[in-house]
């Protein structure tokens, strides 16, 4: 079949640095774009159909963009309807489509994919429309994606996966205060300091459509009422005394201290002080292991084997339950730390780990 696109989106997938667990909680976080991204072309079609297709996937899905609403479509075609949907909500005239897809992003690697795809589909409909992609329909487009993710599609996530898809820079990282909805670059100047940061796929992939994600938000959103705060954003360590629950104490003991790790990193790259950022991502780990329990033991392994080959400083990056770790790494020690990483799966009975060099790239573009 012919295609002859009319416009085409592209958009970066994410690790995040630190803060986890913190979008949906009013609070602070520090992802920077990836090289790896999706992308995104599309054509009109005159009577209202949809037909999309992926080179990830075999099946195809047809339907119409008039029938289209939250839990009708499952699978990778309910991130791209679920785009379609949430911009037509926006009040936007969103056509029949036939719409191609493609990705490098790795599926379940807690490196964003799903919202890759969502601002590669947003970014090629605002090229149709003609709306200019400035910061102000960026950030239009990054909401639009964060109603298609959490509505559509029903993954309780929060927005930092679209916001630094949408505004990354070039060489930075993006500061994001879900507070008051306001971001700043924070320049990442590791390749003159010697230094790179190694991201490894564990391979055990995770959903966050379902299972422990949910239940974490939830826990978050049930301590922040114990404490009579509107999130736990508005919680200090000494509140969290007030919390008869256990669990809930422990969740929300992350969540603050998480915040405060993220103003300390920034604090630690502005002094280029990496030692201290190691330290950093090492506590964010274990509180993410032990206070938060989102962790896993291929997680684990590959935190350990990789500070034990060199890493400043290593953690699981993403949602949990699975996905990737990202290791502050000198660069002499690179090639080591991916070995050892080898090394170790191996001996544990484990499927190979990827690995993938992750360098501070630019946000979503079209054509």
């Amino acid at each position: 079949m012919d295609f002859n696109p009319a416009a085409i989106g592209r958009a970066p997938g994410r690790v995040n640095l630190i803060g986890e667990h913190t979008d949906y909680n009013a609070g602070l976080c520090l992802p920077l774009a990836l090289p790896r991204a999706a992308s995104a072309a599309v054509a009109p079609r005159p009577d209202g159909s949809l037909d999309l297709r992926s080179e990830s996937f075999e099946d195809p899905w047809r339907g119409n963009v008039e029938d289209l609403a939250p839990g009708t479509v499952s699978g990778w075609a309910g991130y791209v309807t679920g785009v379609l949907w949430a911009l037509r909500q926006s009040g936007l005239d969103v056509p029949g489509l036939d719409v191609r897809v493609d990705s490098d992003v790795p599926i379940g690697a807690g490196l964003s994919s799903s919202a890759a795809l969502e601002c590669a589909v947003a970014v090629a409909v605002a090229g149709l429309l003609d709306l200019p992609l400035s910061e102000k329909v960026r950030t239009r487009l990054a909401h639009v994606c964060v109603r298609a993710e959490t509505e559509y599609v029903g993954a309780p996530t929060g927005g930092m996966d679209q916001t630094v898809a949408m505004l990354a820079t070039e060489g930075s990282a993006l500061l994001i205060d879900f507070d008051d909805d306001t971001t700043r670059d924070v320049p990442l100047p590791l390749a003159e300091e010697g230094l790179t940061l190694v991201v490894t796929d564990t391979g055990v992939t995770h959903d966050h459509a379902t299972g422990g994600y949910a239940e974490r938000r939830q826990e978050c959103e049930a301590a922040a009422r114990a404490l009579g705060v509107a999130s736990l954003r508005r919680a200090s360590p000494a509140d969290l005394d007030g919390l008869d629950d256990e669990v809930l104490r422990r969740r929300a003991r992350h969540v603050v201290t998480e915040n405060a790790r993220v103003t300390d990193a920034v604090d630690a790259i502005g002094r280029r002080d990496w030692p201290a950022l190691g330290l950093l991502l090492d506590a964010s780990h274990l509180s993410l292991r032990d206070e938060f329990e989102v962790s896993c033991p291929e997680l684990d392994l590959a935190v350990v084997t990789a500070r034990e080959a060199g890493a400043l400083g290593a953690r699981m990056t993403g949602g949990g339950f699975g996905g990737s770790v990202v290791s502050l790494v000198p660069e002499e020690r690179a090639s080591a730390v991916t070995t050892a990483l080898d090394v170790a799966f191996a001996a544990a009975g484990l499927a190979a780990p990827a690995h993938l060099t992750a360098t501070a790239s630019g946000g979503a573009s079209a054509g």
